[in-house]
């Protein structure tokens, strides 16, 4: 298909003019080349599909979708005039009209719906191939790691848009990124003509194999997905394949501890933070640190970062001399830029950025109880979240009520979920979300398991059953003037109402039993 210029279309939401965030408009975009028009989704609701629904909208394709369940993602559609249903029947037939069917890797390849399509003749392609097609060549800027991606590609996309306003030779850049950004309340924005594209590149089922970026970052690599991928070596093994992607000209900034194997995979520039990059820790404030980072042919002094945790400086780092490297590369269509200007331009970016949904996201406060959200489904993020909010929230007990995320990756780590959780003075354990029960194996555990390991390790921990149950266990022993925790990668984020509703109702009684 030949690209159509078209207006854009009414119903496109542009990005808010949040301060430090205003961007040129993005004018007339032309469809997607290797994309057809009349576009429907299954699984829309997930963040990737949803951004990319939003892309494609901007972009003047004709898109539907179907979802089992609500959520955010699905009302934001909804506001670009997208036609969503929300069915857990899945009974919905494909539109008839349908040129092209992608599907979200929770919908198995057997769905009848997949079947009927393809008995019509209708290609289907997975988010990742989607992606891949979407994905402008030359310019995109790609974040993969197995903790950390949301954060650096907002982070990066934050810098790029600093820098666009800082050198109006710039392009204005885009995003595509799994959680929803809170200043600008969704997940993804085009990019003007020649601007970096920012994305974040999901490892599970090889997804990132789609991409051939001209920059990127890994941030780590650790054992994960292991339905999937069955050991860490064949995880190592993907990301030095995804490294060797990147084009020559490009530019690789990888973490600290990144597999040297990973690193020499790629044939372009690499940059290893704590070699090339270096980050010096100027000041904490209730968890949110000053720093300084320095690398080749760039230093600035004094980024600030509005997100708390420690990890994330490294995560900024990443992210600034990402956005630095390959702004300084100059590919054909770009001005060089000032390193020094550019550097600082990153920086103030970055102090920008307050943080996506579901990141360390503060809830509410209620009394003297601070209920915060975090996506945390993995030991390690389990663990550096906990340590983030004793530093952001200090001197507070510390509960948690925990979703597990899938059966087969509590069996798989569930020595070290014992292990992470024990830095809570009292944890909650949901029944766990199974988000890909097609594939999750004979190797399972459960939520009452992990509890009864808790407390055998001297954690003060109950199991809670369903999501509605496990709330109230939790709130019924809450504290005041406490630190609650809700952590996963699940459904858990719906219980945020009622966790609030049941926190109103027992102060009220408390106060009512004190006359």
């Amino acid at each position: 298909m030949n690209p159509v210029t078209v207006p854009r279309p009414q119903t496109h939401v542009e990005i808010p003019r949040v301060a430090g965030l205003e961007l040129p408009p993005l004018g007339n975009l032309q469809l997607f080349p290797r994309v057809p028009r009349r576009v429907h989704l299954l699984g829309a609701g997930g963040a990737g599909v949803s951004g990319a629904a939003r892309l494609l909208v901007e972009h003047g394709h004709a898109v539907s979708g179907h979802d089992r369940a609500h959520s955010d993602h699905v009302d934001l559609l909804r506001t670009l005039g997208v036609d969503v249903e929300v069915d857990p029947t899945n009974a919905r037939a494909v539109p008839l009209d349908a040129e092209l069917v992608v599907r979200s890797a929770a919908i198995p390849v057997d769905d009848p719906r997949l079947v009927a399509v393809a008995s019509r003749g209708v290609q289907v392609l997975k988010y990742a191939e989607l992606l891949g097609r979407i994905a402008p060549e030359k310019r995109t800027l790609a974040v993969a790691g197995t903790h950390g991606k949301t954060t650096t590609t907002w982070l990066l996309f934050h810098a790029l848009a600093a820098l666009t306003r800082a050198e109006p030779a710039l392009a204005r850049p885009g995003a595509l990124v799994g959680g929803i950004c809170r200043r600008l309340n969704q997940n993804a924005t085009s990019a003007g003509v020649d601007g970096w594209f920012a994305v974040e590149a999901c490892e599970y089922d090889r997804s990132f194999h789609q991409l051939s970026p001209f920059g990127a970052a890994i941030t780590n690599v650790e054992a994960d997905h292991l339905d999937y991928y069955g050991s860490l070596e064949a995880i190592q093994a993907a990301f030095a394949q995804f490294a060797d992607k990147l084009l020559p000209e490009g530019l690789l900034v990888v973490g600290k501890d990144v597999p040297r194997s990973v690193e020499t995979a790629a044939r372009c520039r690499v940059w290893r933070f704590g070699r090339d990059v270096h980050a010096t820790w100027r000041a904490e404030r209730q968890g949110r640190f000053t720093f300084d980072v320095a690398g080749p042919g760039f230093a600035v002094e004094g980024v600030e970062l509005s997100i708390p945790g420690a990890f994330n400086v490294e995560n900024a780092s990443l992210a600034l001399a990402l956005a630095i490297g390959t702004a300084a590369a100059a590919p054909t269509g770009r001005a060089a830029l000032d390193l020094a200007r550019a550097a600082r331009a990153a920086a103030d970016g970055i102090a920008g950025y307050a943080g996506a949904k579901r990141r360390f996201e503060t809830w509410f406060t209620l009394g003297g109880t601070t209920v915060v959200h975090d996506y945390a489904h993995h030991p390690t993020e389990v663990r550096v979240t906990l340590e983030a909010a004793r530093r952001a929230l200090p001197g507070r007990p510390l509960h948690v009520l925990f979703q597990p995320h899938q059966h087969s990756r509590t069996a798989r780590f569930f020595d070290e979920f014992v292990e992470a959780l024990r830095f809570a003075d009292r944890v909650v354990i949901a029944d766990v979300y199974g988000a890909r029960n097609h594939i999750d194996g004979e190797h399972t555990a459960g939520s009452n398991e992990l509890a009864h390991a808790l407390v055998a390790a001297k954690v003060n921990a109950v199991w809670g059953g369903g999501l509605s149950g496990s709330v109230k266990r939790f709130v019924e022993a809450l504290p005041d003037d406490c630190a609650a925790l809700v952590m996963g990668a699940g459904d858990v984020e719906e219980c945020k109402d009622e966790l609030q509703a049941e926190l109103a109702v027992r102060r009220a009684g408390a106060r009512g039993s004190r006359r």
